[in-house]
């Protein structure tokens, strides 16, 4: 009897793995080439001090909209918003420029 149930198990172990991987075979995976339109900007920050700063570095990934549109923020929290994209996101800032930025980006008026 023990025999009998070793060989079931050692069976039942070894063929379901098989039997699963046969039974259920993925379909491939297909590709497709995507075309995917990107929004542009031409549009630059307003004229102001520190505004060639922020259209010099800011622009590479950000729109000038989509910065515009950000609720007001106090001078410490810019300055760490824009310590967080030099440091964790490796933004080409040069850290001459990012008192520029910041001074701007706290006297800006946010507009639609």
């Amino acid at each position: 009897m023990i025999r009998v149930h070793t060989v079931t198990l050692f069976a039942a172990l070894v063929l379901s793995p098989v039997a699963v991987l046969a039974a259920s075979d993925p379909e491939p995976m297909r590709f497709s080439s995507q075309e995917i339109e990107l929004p542009s900007s031409d549009r630059t920050f307003p004229d102001g001090p520190g505004a060639e700063a922020i259209n010099n570095n800011c622009l590479a990934c950000h729109s000038a909209g989509m910065v515009l549109t950000q609720p007001k923020l106090t001078k410490t929290q810019w300055t760490e918003t824009v310590n967080k994209m030099v440091k964790v996101y490796k933004a080409p800032v040069s850290q001459e420029d990012v008192g520029a930025i910041v001074e701007y980006l706290t006297h800006l008026k946010p507009q639609p």
